[in-house]
């Protein structure tokens, strides 16, 4: 036979990876998989829509710029205030005192620091209404415009109170740094001030209270006292001094103290009488100075014994006490009787003695009279001051009550509800330097990320929608197919030219391809393989070409038939007498059409007379018939079948062959097409081994290698395994 150069027509660019799968999936149907989005697929997609990304975080930045330009210039003035909680005494004027607790008290400042009245305040002190930077618009109300200037100071108010400290900053924002000095230090002021007036008010709200308390116990001191004058002068009752303990007791009254006083009296006269009959007594029995000296010792001795007890007494009572007073009118009494017995004794005048018994007992008599008298006169008087005690006690109960509650107010007075002020400023707030806002830098690293979150967004959203085959994973996890390699394009030259060089990464890639094959079956690589794709221009032709090249430069007797017969892509020029649609039609033998190509160990059987019926062709015996001549003279048929879908050609051709090779172009062929091509094949009973991605970009997917940098490499371990394989006689 005559050896022509042939190259196949139509064949588009293509794509490859080095990775290849031995696991084959011969389920009847297949469905579509959920994508699986991990750190692979991620790059992928974001190498795939880099262009996007870049868009997005380009105008993300942009905006960032924009929004930073017209941005109003914001100061931020600060100043620090300290908290200074009251303390609590254990006990009054007694013993340490402890501060209360400190965090509900700070949460409980900064609370009425961000207080909307303390806000009205500081606009009123400050005429904050009247600034028309503030408040821009003029007309309004008074009230009106001083509600605005409230609500502006708390929304640009904020109060940062330190977790571990009773420091407290108040910051406020303005576009003015001078007048935002100004507020700040207008609500440390009138933070202090309210604090202040706050507990004033509190103390003049007690001393109110006391106030009124007064008046209404003064009253009442006032009716008690005249309800106890009124008894008193109605019972006749007069009283000297209180009693011990402020109490009462009968000598407190007129009558008492007369009775107490004649009592004395009374006793003295006794005493008195006494010794004057004593001494009448001895004068009369003895007559004698011996008899009188003996009674004046007798005298002397009585005297002795009452001021002994005298002094006992004394220790323990005033000497205005009854009995002392008794007690001394004795001693006293004997004085005198031992004065005059001296005076009788000398004077030797017995007489005197009877004058003075009777006179003393005369005078006991009268004192005891009266004694008489009087104790009845306190006895009844006794009874009327029952009345007269419980008038004077409550006149002393009031009168205690008013004298407290007149301390009490004495105590919280003006001075007394100010005291120490629970805050102090400790950083008074000065005009900002330079603005806080807009921050350059903070709002490009916003931009930033917020453009590459958009762009992100965006290459996710156009990758589900984009639902194409573009990865081995997609090959694996969507159409249940062995991946058995990536082809890339050949950049700068045409693939067949590509296909020449043994060192290009086209030919690296299809080596490594056909070298998957041979893991897909049992027996190796299927005697009779049907190479197909889901639609034209997928690189199916080229892949043909590329695998029959392959194993032809194994050793292998090999046989491409191109059994595309509605766009045939390899021509010879002599299709009118030979080729598969004569074949067809008649019973010559495959010799016959089979043409020599300009590479040794690979054959041709190009298609022939393109025929108007091309399905009913391939569905005669005679196909079947032709392949089993084909694997009888050959070691390796390929068969380059049309397009699946839209055409019944391919299943037809995928009965009489032993397996069948999908091309994918990555990318571009979508799932639900691949996976109804692949369910016709199945359903026609083909044995689909695998699928191979053409135009397959192994940098923007984390798959393969770059065939460029790994050229020497990749052919030195080719030429390795095609000795391998003539070693072995494949």
């Amino acid at each position: 036979m005559a050896r022509k150069q042939m190259e196949p027509r139509g064949v588009a660019a293509v794509w490859t990876g080095a990775e290849q799968s031995q696991v084959i999936d011969h389920s009847p149907h297949v469905k579509q998989q959920n994508i699986d989005l991990n750190l692979a697929a991620l790059w992928r997609i974001v190498w795939l829509w880099r262009w996007v990304l870049l868009a997005s975080i380009t105008a993300g930045i942009a905006a960032a710029i924009v929004v930073t330009l017209l941005t109003t210039p914001l100061y931020r003035a600060k100043a620090v205030i300290e908290l200074n909680p009251p303390a609590v005494e254990v006990m009054e004027g007694k013993g340490p005192q402890f501060a209360q607790n400190d965090q509900s008290f700070v949460e409980t400042q900064g609370g009425l620091l961000r207080s909307r009245a303390l806000s009205a305040r500081v606009a009123q002190d400050l005429n904050l209404a009247s600034n028309e930077a503030l408040v821009p618009n003029p007309d309004l109300d008074r009230s009106v415009r001083q509600r605005i200037a409230t609500d502006i100071l708390s929304s640009n108010l904020k109060v940062t109170a330190s977790d571990r400290t009773r420091l407290v900053e108040i910051s406020y924002s303005s576009p003015d740094p001078q007048l935002a000095a100004r507020i700040v230090n207008g609500f440390a002021d009138s933070y202090i001030q309210t604090s202040l007036e706050r507990r004033y008010q509190a103390s003049s709200y007690a001393r109110d209270f006391l106030q009124r308390q007064i008046v209404k116990v003064r009253r009442d001191l006032e009716n008690s006292e005249r309800q106890l004058v009124a008894y008193a002068q109605q019972q006749g009752i007069i009283r000297t001094q209180q009693g011990e303990g402020g109490g009462s007791s009968d000598t407190n009254s007129l009558a008492g103290a007369s009775l107490v006083a004649l009592n004395d009296a009374l006793a003295a006269a006794e005493t008195k009488r006494i010794a004057a009959e004593q001494q009448y007594r001895e004068a009369t029995r003895n007559g004698n100075s011996t008899e009188s000296a003996a009674q004046t010792s007798l005298l002397r001795g009585e005297r002795a014994k009452l001021e002994s007890e005298y002094r006992e007494k004394a220790t323990i009572f005033k000497p205005d006490y009854p009995e002392l007073v008794a007690l001394r009118s004795r001693i006293d009494a004997l004085d005198e009787a031992v004065r005059k017995e001296a005076n009788a004794v000398q004077a030797g005048q017995a007489g005197s003695r009877r004058a003075e018994y009777q006179a003393a007992a005369a005078t006991e008599n009268e004192l005891r009279d009266r004694v008489e008298r009087l104790r009845g006169s306190v006895l009844d008087l006794r009874g009327r001051s029952i009345q007269y005690t419980i008038l004077k006690r409550d006149v002393d109960t009031n009168s205690a009550l008013y004298e407290a509650l007149l301390q009490r107010f004495k105590e919280i007075g003006v001075g007394g509800g100010i005291g120490a002020s629970y805050a102090s400023i400790v950083d008074r707030a000065e005009a900002p330097q330079g603005p806080y806002k807009p921050d350059m830098l903070m709002n490009l690293l916003l931009g930033l990320l917020a453009g590459a979150g958009l762009g992100l967004g965006a290459a996710l959203a156009f990758e589900f929608i984009n639902d194409t085959i573009k990865t081995p994973d997609d090959v694996r996890e969507r159409l249940h197919l062995a991946f058995l390699g990536g082809i890339p394009t050949s950049k700068g030259q045409r693939p067949v030219e590509a296909l020449r060089e043994s060192t290009s990464p086209l030919t690296e890639a299809y080596f490594s391809a056909g070298t998957a094959l041979q893991f897909t079956t049992e027996d190796g690589v299927p005697r009779t393989l049907l190479v197909t794709s889901t639609r034209p221009a997928e690189g199916k032709s080229t892949t043909t070409w590329a695998l029959a090249q392959h194993f032809a430069r194994l050793g292998k007797r090999t046989l491409l038939i191109d059994a595309d017969m509605r766009k045939p892509a390899f021509v010879t020029g002599d299709e009118k007498d030979d080729g598969l649609s004569n074949m067809l039609t008649t019973h010559d033998p495959l010799e016959k059409h089979v043409r020599q190509t300009d590479s040794e160990n690979l054959w041709l059987l190009p298609c022939g007379p393109i025929p108007p019926n091309p399905a009913e062709l391939l569905a005669s015996a005679r196909m079947p018939a032709i392949l089993a001549q084909a694997e009888e003279a050959y070691d390796m048929v390929i068969v380059d079948g049309p397009p699946i879908l839209g055409l019944a050609d391919s299943p037809l051709l995928s009965t009489a062959a032993n397996g069948a090779l999908l091309v994918v172009e990555a990318g571009k062929t979508r799932t639900r097409a691949a996976v109804e091509a692949l369910n016709r094949l199945r359903g026609a009973g083909a044995n689909v081994v695998g699928a191979i991605l053409t135009r397959y970009r192994h940098e923007s997917t984390g798959y393969g290698y770059n065939y460029d940098a790994y050229t020497y490499r990749a052919s030195e371990n080719r030429n390795r395994q095609i000795r391998a394989v003539a070693g072995r006689g494949e």
